[in-house]
């Protein structure tokens, strides 16, 4: 057991708490890299981690893209000690503190060192995030009340560490937040004179964080920040907004949708504010990735692997999501919805496509959690048409992962995507989507290629690229020619991170030089 004394990488520790109490060396856990003069140390600030609390694509971003940048820079991630985290079997160790600010409390600062060496920062409040719920809200899906709050306390950690205040012995060159609950991270970093640069990454644009004016003096916002080029949004304030507003540069997760939000169709309020930062070339669209661990030869989770061209083996698969969601057995195509059940998602077109798609010979497996209207109006779905359309409201990584590699098409009807996982989880096994044309959909499905494209959010646009998936199901050749190229997609994050590095080096070497001057 390591004493409060001892050091680990040059930061002082206390008894690990939560998690499991056998320990390792943390000095041999990091893998070396390999060398880079460019190399920087980069704060990633997120709300969520796939390896420990999940509700979406951010998750797997947060988890994969630090991971992928392993080898260029050194990032760690920061993120709040929601109980998920708290037990997970990772020892965390107390590493420093950091005082309060207006209603904001005093917290802890642990360390986590996974297995493969990543670094975790986990900021320990527990009259903030010890609840039992999502990192946003209570079971019953209402967000908590002090959610402000909460996530004013993540910006301002993250601000603190980049001001060394927690006295950790490792302070960033870079700090990247995510998404709203980051936004104040850039935002208490200007309005401290900080000179570490920031990168802002929009998710979700509709996701904004907007909150009243009266909750200024708990936050510590200062008057000036109140001005329609600060974080003042409509009479309020967004969270949004101020990731935006106070950042070196913003960066959104594809190319079409960092044009779609600069326009009042997809800008959500915000679009006249983006366009001024496209203008300035302070907005540019990267696309993620998806994990190595995507692959249908190797992943422990299927039923049975398989290669491009084995399709009997994908047929296994599909045999084992038909029972699994109580689907009769059937030789026509097997339709999946992997989604958060939002109406973001377009799922009320796929409630109306439904009994075309049954008629045509199709089933339908759904999973997935979200609104409980969307969830109700699923479970009426299966109701209506029992053994041709299952659902299961939740999420397990094994099924999700079996659907991909079990279904023939993936429906992703989507209003809008920023970006989307599940359409290039779904190429890359042998899954072809049928989705709408817009943000992430548009940049990485080829229509009639690795899958369908309609332009319009109707039931008549979605079902001409039903049609056109029907008929291409009919000649085997055809379909296997185009779940073969779908599985060849270079979607991996190790084509997606060099993006980013080259902006983590641009944006440190700018600030220097404004600093030098």
């Amino acid at each position: 057991m390591i004493s409060a004394a001892a050091s680990i990488q040059g930061e002082r520790v206390s008894q690990p708490v939560g998690g499991s109490t056998s320990l390792v060396d943390l000095n041999t856990v990091r893998p070396v890299p390999s060398h880079n003069p460019n190399r920087k140390k980069v704060l990633f600030v997120t709300s969520e981690f796939a390896d420990l609390v999940k509700t979406g694509g951010l998750g797997d971003v947060s988890a994969a893209l630090p991971r992928a940048m392993a080898h260029l820079h050194d990032v760690r991630v920061l993120i709040p000690g929601y109980p998920q985290v708290m037990e997970s079997d990772n020892p965390i160790h107390i590493i420093g503190e950091l005082g309060g600010h207006a209603a904001l409390p005093p917290c802890k600062i642990g360390r986590m060192d996974l297995k493969d060496g990543l670094v975790i920062y986990v900021l320990i409040c527990p009259e903030l995030y010890e609840r039992e719920g999502t990192p946003y809200g209570a079971n019953n899906g209402r967000d908590w009340p002090d959610n402000h709050i909460r996530f004013a306390r993540l910006g301002l950690a993250a601000a603190d560490m980049a001001a060394n205040l927690a006295q950790i012995h490792w302070c960033p060159d870079l700090v990247h937040a995510h998404d709203w609950p980051a936004g104040l991270a850039p935002a208490y970093m200007h309005w401290r004179g900080s000179r570490t640069p920031t990168l802002f990454t929009i998710h979700n644009l509709a996701y904004q964080g907007v909150i009243s004016l009266a909750s200024t003096p708990e936050l510590g916002i200062p008057p000036h920040a109140l001005q329609q080029e600060g974080m003042e949004f409509y009479g309020k304030m967004s969270f949004l907004k101020a990731g935006m507003a106070y950042s070196s540069h913003i960066t959104t997760v594809s190319a079409t949708y960092a044009r779609e939000i600069t326009t009042p169709e997809f800008g959500c309020g915000l679009d006249g504010f983006l366009a001024s930062k496209t203008q300035q070339g302070l907005l540019s669209g990267i696309p993620n990735g998806i994990e190595d661990s995507w692959e249908t030869s190797t992943d422990p989770h299927l039923t049975h692997n398989f290669n491009i061209g084995d399709w009997e083996g994908k047929a296994v698969n599909a045999a084992q999501v038909r029972n699994l969601f109580g689907l009769n057995e059937s030789t026509g195509p097997l339709f999946a919805v992997v989604s958060r059940l939002v109406f973001q998602k377009g799922l009320d077109l796929t409630e109306a496509v439904a009994s075309f798609i049954v008629e045509q010979g199709g089933q339908i497996a759904i999973i997935g959690r979200g609104e409980p209207e969307e969830e109700n109006a699923m479970r009426e779905l299966a109701l209506r048409f029992p053994g041709q359309i299952g659902v299961r409201i939740g999420f397990n990584e094994t099924d999700a992962r079996r659907m991909f590699a079990g279904s023939d098409f993936l429906l992703m009807p989507s209003r809008y995507e920023p970006c989307g996982l599940s359409q290039m989880y779904a190429q890359r096994f042998g899954s072809l989507p049928v989705a709408r044309n817009t943000g992430g959909l548009a940049d990485t499905i080829e229509n009639g290629v690795t899958g369908f494209l309609f332009n319009e959010s109707t039931v008549d646009s979605y079902k001409e690229a039903l049609n056109r998936a029907f008929k291409v199901f009919a000649f085997p050749g055809l379909l296997n020619a185009m779940r073969s190229r779908a599985m060849t997609q270079p979607f991996n994050w190790s084509q997606a991170v060099e993006p980013y590095a080259e902006l983590y080096e641009q944006l440190v070497a700018k600030a220097l030089g404004k600093s030098a001057k």
